[in-house]
């Protein structure tokens, strides 16, 4: 009779594991999150560096024609 008192007052170790569980969910779905905002700045990087590779050439190309154009000089005093 003692041992059945003795159980019944020991809690049920169910809660403990679901919390461990959620836990366990919470960290993954955090590391997942942390991953794919890592692939998206490292994709941001690469489509901005394209973005300058193909427009350095434009605009060397604008200041070369632009050379020519006669500038008035400002008179100091």
């Amino acid at each position: 009779m003692p041992t059945d008192l003795m159980r019944a007052s020991t809690p049920p170790a169910s809660p403990r594991s679901s919390a461990r569980n959620a836990n366990i969910v919470a960290i993954a779905l955090t590391a997942a999150l942390v991953t794919l905002q890592l692939i998206g700045l490292a994709m941001l990087e690469r489509s901005h560096a394209r973005a300058m590779q193909v427009s350095l050439p434009r605009e060397q190309a604008v200041c070369s024609e632009s050379a020519d154009v006669p500038v008035s000089q400002i008179p100091y005093d």
